[in-house]
């Protein structure tokens, strides 16, 4: 890329032309749009997110400072609030959604051959959910209660890279098992589940896929062992069981054999129990896998720290998930950069670099590979290695 494009138009290269067309398409994204169309509004709410701008005011003043730039960087309209404001609302969000799946699915295949500390040629997936807050007064759609409203983000990460394979956004009132029923399973890939997941007709799914599951055990949990596995002393392993259930109708949600593993974790002190289908790997490496698991709830806590989706331009559901789905989209175009330029730096200080940089007009790789090695912040440094 050459010094005579600004930065925001070198990472917008990064986005599949053909692709974005295709869901607009899908969705009839410009029926009677005569100006401003939706890739201008991508790209808008993309400068927003890397920015970290604050309100539609905030973004059309930015915006129209820029004056003739602006036309470089594919927004070719003139950017107002009104306008954008009305876009958000009425423009489907299934177009970015789809879009962000897209690009999901790229990134996959790029970071597929990273390590992240356990030898296993399978993929290996976490899936969880968190709840992004909504004021309850400005939002009355979301609400979760009396007192507070809210969006769920289902979530499957995979743990090679940290990058979403699949995300669903739903009420913050439904369920975290339902987001099961939304995957498509890969055979032969774990799934790493929280007892939010505690559902046996779904984890039999998951067995007949054929995949595996490693979840954690409740405190209730009942069945009869079948076999006992040999257990190493000093390795935190304290039970190894095949079991199976005693009833009829636990049966008949789980009619085979399943693996249960008690473990003892030295760090935290805290004694762990575990299902899986898996009979092959040893407890110690079932153990492992469950212990990567908080890479989820650490790339939960990174977006709500990093991504712009406290503040929302818009009150209206759809406004809502347009917002964060271009939000998630801007994350992972960003991580497809990373990777493409072999960056060698977190994903924390390139998006404070970008979001300063934007209108500069120098070689992306460049402004990013010539950045000091200056020390991070502990509090960030420990969450973005993972990327």
């Amino acid at each position: 890329m050459h010094s005579g494009r600004t930065v925001f138009s070198q990472i917008m290269d990064f986005v599949p032309r053909h692709e974005f067309s295709r869901c607009v398409q899908r969705y009839r994204g410009h029926y009677k749009v005569q100006k401003f169309s939706c890739q201008e509004q991508f790209r808008c709410m993309a400068f927003a997110q890397l920015t970290y701008r604050h309100s539609l005011r905030d973004i059309e003043v930015c915006l129209r400072a820029m004056g003739s730039r602006l036309y470089r960087m594919g927004i070719r309209s003139r950017v107002a609030k009104s306008t954008l404001a009305d876009a958000n609302e009425n423009r489907d969000c299934r177009i970015y959604e789809d879009f962000a799946h897209y690009l999901m699915a790229t990134a996959k295949t790029m970071y597929g051959g990273e390590e992240f500390g356990i030898e296993l040629d399978a993929t290996i997936y976490a899936l969880d959910s968190t709840i992004i807050d909504l004021c309850l007064t400005s939002f009355p759609w979301s609400r979760l209660n009396q007192y507070r409203g809210g969006v769920k983000l289902h979530t499957l990460l995979n743990l090679r890279g940290n990058i979403p394979e699949f995300i669903l956004i739903t009420g913050g009132t439904v369920h975290d098992v339902h987001g099961m029923d939304a995957l498509v399973l890969e055979p032969g890939a774990f799934y790493v589940l929280d007892r939010g997941y505690y559902s046996f007709v779904r984890l039999f799914l998951i067995n007949k896929a054929p995949a595996y599951f490693v979840i954690r055990a409740m405190t209730t949990f009942n069945a009869r062992p079948i076999k006992e596995h040999p257990v190493e002393k000093n390795t935190g392993v304290l039970l190894d069981q095949t079991v199976e259930f005693r009833t009829k109708l636990q049966l008949e949600k789980y009619p085979e054999p399943m693996r249960y593993i008690k473990f003892f974790d030295v760090k935290t002190d805290k004694t762990f129990a575990f299902l899986t289908n898996n009979f092959d790997l040893p407890a110690t490496t079932i153990a492992d896998i469950y212990k990567a698991r908080w890479q989820i709830e650490i790339f939960f806590k990174w977006i709500k720290q990093h991504l712009r989706i406290k503040n929302f331009f818009g009150t209206s559901e759809n406004a809502v998930k347009t917002q964060i789905w271009i939000a998630i989209a801007t994350y992972v175009l960003v991580a497809i950069l990373k990777k493409q330029y072999q960056i060698e730096h977190s994903l924390y200080k390139i998006l404070q670099v970008l979001s300063v940089t934007l209108f500069e007009k120098v070689p992306v790789d460049q402004l990013l590979r010539d950045l000091d090695n200056y020390p991070e912040d502990d509090h960030f440094s420990n969450q973005l290695k993972l990327l």
